[in-house]
């Protein structure tokens, strides 16, 4: 901390050498940059400390050392607080909150013999960093009546607390133990942990967090206490958690320590395997990567490269497997080239549009493109086209592949893509739509084909499994598609 507010004061003498009337924005840049390499000189100067402190049990491999075992440096203080507040922020003003945050955490927090310790009271240590998918490990030992947690992407959190009957929460869940999920909902997967595996006061616990979307992970000295939960967001129940967002140590109630903090970027590869590992039973292939076998419509239109069914250029179509679902769920990965625009057939009867005359099209659209700019929100990445529309922000960049699921039981219809919820609609209960609610006279339907609606983009997708969930045993007939508008 000290190093910190010492680069505070040099600024201002470095950018008067260097830039005449230095400009706010200008000093925070130079100050970004001591900052930085203040933090690399320290954790380079540390590695061997670090593995040591790994003992060997896990290699140092991709973890990088969130804690140096010396100073605060890379951290700020922050309360439980919106992220969405944070981020609206101007970048001078968020970096003018992290520099006024430091006397309160320099009062509270400290640290001896590579141990950071918090005196239970004041902000809660705050990474300047932001994370998206990620695993991390850390330890922790807490004192009677403590009360902490972990809050992912700035959202609360995984529960750390006095479990004792003494401790008094034995009513709200403490007698269950710490690292669930606490702040999810009443009776929701992850809101209580599955195995009590707290240590005694005065031991050391060992957490370890793995994050992939909003599906959360969690094993607390070794055994699993939260199972790929959704983790719900704190702030607004109605909208995902954040794609990027800090990692919090939360205290109050006594004093905590922490030490061995280390975290470990999940890259998008990675991602869609545990995605498609924890999807469940019951799924079987609908592609066979090689072929057009069992699939139905224009499939001129298409073509197989690498094991992908991919839409050809300027050409297209809605093209749909053989098999009739009535509640099915599939999952897939898709790839999506700049502006690339397709769609999923939900339900569809095996001609027409499907946007109309199945229950609905899923939007598969490329949405940070400028032309898309000025769609309606129920035409973005995930949405039911013209009927509901999905949360944006969670596809990954053009180019990389994403993983998706969808399932649809009844009238509704829900949308996870790269491990985040964007969409969950009942089609029954729509009151307005782009266009009146009788142009989407499909949408009460209870069977149907699933397939892609191409729109002449070159959208890729691959490992294509699907579960029926109650199968008919009949066929639909199945004339040829139409392509459908542009969408």
């Amino acid at each position: 901390m000290r190093e910190q507010k010492a680069m505070l004061k040099m600024v201002s003498v470095l950018t008067s050498v260097c830039l005449p009337s230095p400009s706010k924005c200008q000093r925070l840049a130079v100050l970004g940059g001591l900052l930085a390499t203040l933090s690399l000189a320290s954790c380079a100067s540390n590695e061997s400390k670090y593995e040591q402190l790994l003992g060997g049990e896990f290699a140092l491999g991709d973890f990088q050392p969130l804690f140096d075992g010396e100073s605060l440096s890379g951290w700020w203080g922050c309360a439980t607080e919106d992220p969405r507040g944070i981020a609206a922020l101007s970048a001078e003003d968020r970096a003018e909150r992290r520099l006024q945050s430091l006397d309160d955490i320099e009062a509270h927090w400290r640290v001896e013999n590579s141990i950071l310790i918090n005196d239970g009271e004041g902000l809660f240590l705050t990474t300047e960093r932001e994370y998206r998918d990620f695993e991390l490990l850390l330890e922790f030992k807490t004192v009677a009546g403590a009360d902490s947690g972990v809050y992912l992407r700035g959202i609360p959190q995984v529960q750390i607390w006095d479990t004792t009957e003494a401790g008094g929460k034995w009513h709200i869940g403490a007698k269950l133990g710490s690292g669930g999920l606490w702040n999810n909902s009443p009776s929701t997967p992850g809101k209580n942990p599955l195995v009590h595996a707290d240590k005694p006061f005065g031991e050391w616990n060992r957490l370890r967090i793995v994050l992939v979307g909003e599906r959360v992970s969690v094993w607390l000295n070794d055994k699993l206490t939260v199972d790929h939960a959704r983790l719900e967001n704190y702030f607004d129940r109605s909208s995902p958690i954040p794609r990027a967002g800090p990692i919090q140590l939360q205290t109050h109630g006594g004093e905590i320590s922490w030490r061995n903090l280390f975290i470990r970027e999940i890259g998008a590869a990675e991602a869609n395997q545990t995605l498609s590992a924890h999807s469940g039973e019951g799924f079987g292939p609908i592609f066979d990567g090689e072929t057009f076998d069992g699939w139905l419509g224009p499939i001129e239109g298409y073509e197989i490269a690498d094991g992908a069914l991919v839409c050809r250029k300027d050409f297209g179509g809605t093209i749909f497997n053989e098999q009739v679902f009535t509640d099915f769920e599939v999952k897939f990965e898709v790839l999506l080239p700049p502006a690339g625009n397709n769609g999923l057939a939900i339900r569809y009867p095996g001609s027409g549009d499907t946007a109309y005359v199945g229950m609905c099209e899923l939007q598969i659209l490329e949405n940070t493109a400028e032309q898309w700019a000025d769609l309606d929100p129920r035409q973005y990445h995930g949405s039911a086209y013209g009927m509901a529309p999905a949360h944006r922000g969670y596809l990954r960049s053009p180019g990389t592949w994403n993983f998706q699921r969808v399932r649809v039981v009844g009238p509704t219809i829900e949308v996870e893509l790269n491990g985040t919820r964007i969409l969950s609609a009942d089609l029954s209960r729509l009151t307005d739509a782009m266009y009146p609610l009788d142009r989407f006279a499909g949408r009460m339907r209870t069977s149907g084909h699933f397939g892609f609606a191409g729109h002449t983009d070159p959208v890729a997708f691959r490992h294509i499994e699907a579960r029926s969930l109650a199968v008919e045993a009949s066929r639909l007939p199945s004339p040829t598609s139409s392509r459908g508008d542009l969408r």
